[in-house]
């Protein structure tokens, strides 16, 4: 694994949003504090609701805390910057663009794609996808427009992975091989990756630590660490261990 030694804190962070049609806040997450670093994989599992996205999107600079820092290195994050890509559930690709200019489309808006065209060719090649290079999102399967929307965002090199739910969309099948291809691409380039998941299997299948929140308000209840190497045993004893820890963390029983 490539080396990345950032350091992620979010320090007694909360988030309140107010509602437009009436005097009522909602608590969306209450004194949160995180330390993560560079080659990590962390999967925040819990009921929606609980402010999963919310500090996905704070730590992407989409939107700021109501208290509290979140810092890079101890530089705050104030902004959305390029050291932070984001990937949706949706692969929301331009339509009008072909699978090639979608994957250069950043480094064209910064004006960086000449003379880096290679990082394309490459990225291309990442997802096996060099004979659909001239092919619209139109054209393409849901697993095909999710592995052009995972390059997309890390076409920049990001210090930073952010992943919302991006499988959640796609078959049992086309998932499990779409996990497999994220894991192989953090690996090579050492990214911390935050990804936000449903799926407890896939959170421990994935993370090197996951972090189970509970609602109202949004709050950290349990960071476990996943002490497995790669590719993991789904139905292993230590994975279905893993697995009854997190449900009844989030009270849906199991037991060890």
């Amino acid at each position: 694994m490539a080396e990345n030694n950032i350091t992620l804190e979010l320090k007694n962070v909360s988030k309140s949003f107010a509602k437009v049609e009436n005097d009522e806040v909602t608590h969306a997450l209450n004194s949160i504090d995180l330390t993560l670093r560079g080659g990590e994989f962390i999967s925040l599992v819990g009921p929606s609701g609980c402010g999963k996205s919310t500090i996905l999107r704070l730590v992407a600079g989409l939107i700021n805390p109501t208290t509290g820092q979140i810092t890079v290195d101890g530089k705050e994050i104030l902004e959305p910057s390029p050291e932070r890509g984001m990937m949706f559930q949706k692969s929301t690709l331009f339509p009008w663009l072909t699978v090639e200019k979608n994957i250069g489309f950043s480094l064209k808006m910064q004006g960086k794609l000449k003379g880096n065209e290679d990082k394309v060719e490459r990225m291309l090649k990442v997802i096996g996808l060099e004979s659909f290079r001239n092919d619209y999102p139109g054209q393409l399967s849901g697993g095909m427009a999710q592995r052009v929307a995972l390059v997309r965002s890390l076409i920049n090199e990001p210090d930073i992975l952010l992943l919302d739910e991006p499988l959640g969309a796609l078959d049992a099948f086309t998932r499990m091989n779409m996990q497999d291809e994220i894991l192989k691409i953090w690996q090579e380039n050492g990214q911390l990756a935050i990804m936000v998941t449903h799926d407890v299997d896939e959170a421990i299948y994935m993370g090197t630590r996951v972090i189970v929140m509970d609602a109202n308000p949004g709050r950290i209840v349990a960071d476990i660490k996943i002490d497995e190497g790669y590719p993991r045993d789904r139905s292993s004893e230590s994975f279905v261990g893993y697995r009854n820890e997190i449900l009844n963390r989030l009270h849906f029983g199991g037991g060890r």
